[in-house]
């Protein structure tokens, strides 16, 4: 089997590249490789949004921590982000189209000042690595399962393919294979869940959904967090950067902007939120029936490992196949995000990119690439690497989002102070639980070994001792989005007592 399905894989990696380079006829501006022109249709937007969603961390990483954790594990994907294409649709979307944008730090820009789009864009190109780096471990995983490939290597060869489809169509390559990909996968997601309850239930698919809600404990089958304060905590965390951590990327605006109208970009991430939800409950599902079909550890990646069991051997190549295509469709769609904010925000900037934007685009493509790499490389699972990415944003760019799109920004300052206090306090928070805390503790766990660490002395801790022990127990997407938020109300209170001392109004 692995002789042909190495074959059809490649045959499908050169059909990707034809269509990569059909596409790359659609492209004669920036606009077109950036946001494909803004022409897209509903069914084309929606499908793009979907597909750049339901990547690894959908239909990998949630089946893994489904099977682990139960499905409070999976609250990040796909709950809390499909949750987040929706509030983006009701929110966010229409008003941001209206603007014209190629780029979310273009908004920044316009809404704060040249320094607020650079610090943004500074920001925000680092923070897809984890994402990327996410695309590249499902792929590497893939080609251990099936064919045995050493994972480093792997690696270089997803990152070598993603980086050859991304460089020539940018957007328009993109899209054109999105719909495809996603009617292919999702399909065969379906399949395989019926094939594996199915199996579950002796033969029956109903019998076997009622064996896995019998056998599976309570607390494995819930959303809520765990009893205690601490934990309690960190799932509000959760679903803080799950919902709000999205609404800044690029990945995301990318497609709003590139919709034909307002009301297609409305409907389309809205659309896409409903979908993804209920899809994403299979890999859930198919994660908890793991426990019960492979009781032990399991080899390589949980929902390969069940296909190869119990599909019929074609259908195990149809669905590796997809699995392939959605992966590697996500891995675009991520590379492209932050490379065309290093390419417009960034190198434009310099003399030897001016009037050159595609070129600056493309050479930002080999750029993110090679530096998404390296955070593979770290040793982060797939759903770690993703909410790394998500809290970057969050802590950030959310709070500035949020007051220059309905709000009346009157200057850099207070912009600057939020992006500024929101990622130093994040870093440090970061650091502190890197310093402090074992690096295979879970947070609840990290509670009692920094409280230990920190009151070893007894008394003389002091309250210093205990504030830092809040502090690193708090998760670092709710410490650094609220320091941003301070930032930005203390530069908003600042510009008004100058304004009001140089006799000018005030903001309101």
């Amino acid at each position: 089997m692995s002789t042909l399905l190495g074959a059809l894989l490649g045959l499908y990696l050169v059909c990707l590249f034809a269509v990569s380079l059909f596409a790359a006829k659609r492209v004669r501006s920036e606009e077109d490789y950036v946001v494909a022109g803004r022409r897209l249709p509903l069914w084309l937007a929606w499908a793009t949004l979907l597909a750049t969603w339901f990547g690894a961390a959908t239909i990998l990483g949630a089946a893994e921590a489904a099977r682990a954790e139960g499905v409070r594990g999976t609250v990040l994907d796909p709950f809390a982000s499909g949750v987040a294409l929706i509030v983006a649709g009701l929110f966010f979307a229409r008003p941001l189209w209206n603007l014209r944008l190629l780029t979310i730090a273009d908004f920044y820009g316009r809404a704060f000042g040249p320094r607020s789009e650079v610090v943004a864009s500074l920001i925000l190109v680092p923070g897809y690595f984890g994402w990327i780096a996410a695309q590249y471990l499902a792929l590497a995983g893939i080609q251990t399962t099936f064919f045995g490939v050493d994972p480093t290597a792997g690696m270089l060869i997803a990152a070598g393919i993603v980086l050859a489809y991304t460089l020539i169509g940018g957007m328009w390559s993109v899209t054109l294979t999105d719909a495809l990909q996603m009617s292919i996968v999702l399909v065969t997601l379906v399949v395989l869940a019926v094939a594996s309850f199915a199996q579950l239930g002796g033969g029956s698919l109903a019998a076997g959904l009622g064996r896995l809600f019998e056998q599976t404990p309570g607390e494995a089958l819930t959303l809520l967090p765990e009893a205690g304060a601490a934990a309690a905590i960190v799932w509000l965390g959760t679903w803080g950067s799950g919902v709000l951590g999205n609404i800044p990327g690029q990945d995301l605006m990318q497609r709003v902007f590139a919709s034909n109208s307002a009301r297609t970009a409305v409907n389309a991430c809205v659309l896409a939120g409903v979908v993804y939800i209920g899809f994403g409950l299979i890999p859930v599902g198919l994660g908890l029936a793991s426990r019960i079909l492979l009781p032990g550890d399991g080899d390589g990646e949980i929902l390969a490992v069940l296909a190869s069991q119990y599909l019929a051997p074609a259908l195990t190549i149809v669905f590796v196949v997809s699995l392939v295509s959605i992966i590697v469709s996500t891995a675009t769609s991520a590379v492209l995000s932050p490379a065309t904010i290093l390419g417009h925000n960034l190198l434009a900037r310099l003399a030897a990119f001016r009037g050159r934007g595609l070129m600056a685009d493309r050479l930002s493509v080999l750029l993110i690439t090679l530096a998404s790499l390296a955070t593979a490389f770290s040793g982060k699972t797939i759903l770690e690497l993703l909410e790394l990415s998500l809290s970057i944003g969050l802590v950030a760019l959310f709070v500035p989002l949020v007051f220059g799109l309905y709000g009346r920004p009157r200057g850099e300052l207070p912009a600057l102070l939020a992006m500024g206090l929101g990622a130093v306090v994040w870093v440090a928070r970061e650091a502190l639980e890197f310093i402090l805390v074992a690096p295979d503790d879970t947070l609840g766990g990290a509670s009692v070994t920094l409280a230990e660490q920190l009151t070893s002395g007894g008394a003389g801790g002091g309250a210093v001792a205990w504030a830092v022990f809040v502090f690193a127990l708090l998760p670092s997407a709710i410490t650094g989005t609220a320091a941003s938020l301070a930032g930005y109300m203390a530069g908003t209170y600042w510009l008004r007592r100058a304004g009001q001392r140089k006799g000018r109004p005030s903001l309101r």
